[in-house]
């Protein structure tokens, strides 16, 4: 896909997103000339990572990822995944990943980095143990019925019942006509897993410059949405918005484990932000056992990195960005065990309207589409050129595939979409693009900001 004057529309987005009061800030930028996969994970600098797992790496808390299979024997997460179970029904089982997604996620929450000779992807909570639930997501040209949200709510209820304190969602539907049965089971299911003390993070999506499109499960009820920001603290074009958002957190370039031939993926996206809230739940949740999901909740809430704009919370950032670092360091009060922090609401019926709280940078120039990037461990700088044929089955690896999916049920339709993980190719790492991609954009430019707007240096 051509990309015409890219860098003015992106300029063009970063001032309506300013106009909108949604820049909360920058975070530390990633040095210019390093070499290891761990150096090039900006974002666990940014949140101060290495001061944080001298008090915590998540040690004692499960985190279930529910996704699309994971790679079991990464370098990178060996030991670190529990028996898991599938309920796609596909061939392979658990171990078996198409595209990657899974194994991505969980390194984001408990990578070791042991990998590329003890140099590779760590993730936030590597103290932590993942629970690997594999379920049906979808691909282009399948016929997908309600078994998504099936899978999803057995899933879940699996993962309860396995003792697992935080459930990881980088997935959702875009509901483009009504299922309400269907949501409603799932609901329920979220609700019992709530009542039990679970807590349930999922990506709000990636389509805030494509019609902001309510998603789902993140947009339920007892569901914590988060969004995306980038390495300046700013929220992402391509992050949705509205009352669904609770937390936004890293999630652009960012690096992490995944099945390509290298091993290693840089991309964007919601999935990894959700990843690295979990992550923060399963930090603070280490240190204190004892308190319930919503003092966790709570906490995490009280000290995220507030909106500039004065209020408490708003549509595209929720109530800031995550700061494990300072709800470990600082908590204060986690307030009452059985009162829940977020507002009480009733479950959303999916419609084919977009999001009442649509950004103004929807209406700007949109963010171009990209495609998933493979990241060489170690290697020289180099660009090498896309190949030239397209919509080819022998793509090279990628973080995520094909996001979207028709879904058929009894003549209704659904777009089942993939928490797209999107990489931004940028020097000093190669980068290897998938057939007929187009070059990627230079990295967006974003005036700076005061540094006590600093959401992780506060």
């Amino acid at each position: 896909m051509g990309r015409t004057n890219v860098r003015a529309r992106r300029r063009a987005a970063a001032a309506a997103l300013l106009a909108a009061g949604i820049v909360v800030g920058p975070v530390a930028a990633p040095a210019v000339a390093e070499d290891t996969i761990r150096q090039q994970q900006w974002h666990l600098d940014a949140m101060h990572a290495p001061e944080m797992w001298k008090v915590s790496k998540g040690e004692g808390i499960t985190v279930a990822v529910i996704d699309s299979g994971f790679k079991l024997d990464h370098p990178d997460l060996e030991g670190q995944f529990l028996q898991g179970r599938d309920f796609s029904g596909s061939p392979g089982g658990v171990g078996a990943s198409a595209d990657g997604h899974g194994t991505a996620i969980s390194s984001l929450i408990a990578g070791t980095g042991k990998g590329n000779s003890g140099t590779g992807a760590q993730g936030l909570a590597p103290g932590a143990k993942v629970l690997p639930l594999k379920i049906n997501t979808g691909k282009v040209g399948s016929l997908v019925s309600t078994d998504f949200l099936d899978q999803l709510g057995q899933s879940i209820a699996y993962a309860v019942d396995q003792g697992a304190k935080v459930i990881n969602i980088s997935q959702g539907i875009e509901a483009v006509t009504t299922f309400p049965a269907d949501v409603a089971k799932l609901n329920g299911i979220i609700a019992g897993a709530r009542s039990k003390g679970v807590l349930v993070f999922a990506s709000v999506g990636n389509g805030a410059d494509k019609g902001n499109l309510v998603e789902y499960p993140g947009a339920l009820p007892g569901v914590v949405g988060v969004g995306a920001s980038d390495q300046n603290g700013t929220v992402t074009a391509e992050s949705d918005r509205g009352p669904q958002v609770v937390f936004i957190a890293p999630g652009m370039d960012v690096i992490s484990a995944c099945t390509s031939s290298t091993g290693y993926c840089k991309s964007h996206g919601t999935s990894d932000s959700t990843a690295l809230v979990s992550a923060s739940a399963a930090l603070v949740w280490s240190v204190h056992k004892d308190w319930t999901a919503n003092q966790v909740l709570r906490v995490l809430i009280n000290t995220a990195g507030k909106p500039n704009d004065g209020s408490s919370r708003n549509d595209s950032v929720g109530y800031g960005a995550v700061r494990p670092r300072i709800a470990l360091t600082n908590p204060g009060d986690p307030g009452p065990a059985d009162v829940s922090p977020l507002p009480a609401a009733a479950a959303p019926t999916p419609a084919a309207s977009p999001s009442a709280s649509a950004p103004a940078s929807a209406s700007a120039a949109p963010a171009p589409v990209e495609t998933p990037t493979e990241v060489a461990a170690g290697a020289p700088s180099a660009q090498p050129k896309a190949e030239g044929a397209s919509g080819s089955s022998s793509a090279l690896p990628i973080v995520a595939g094909v996001a979207a999916g028709l879904v058929l049920v009894a003549g209704a339709v659904v777009v089942v979409v993939r928490r797209r993980r999107k990489p931004v190719a940028q020097p000093p790492v190669p980068v290897q693009e998938p057939m007929g991609a187009a070059p990627p954009p230079p990295p967006s430019y974003q005036p700076p900001v005061p540094p006590e707007d600093n959401p992780y240096a506060r």
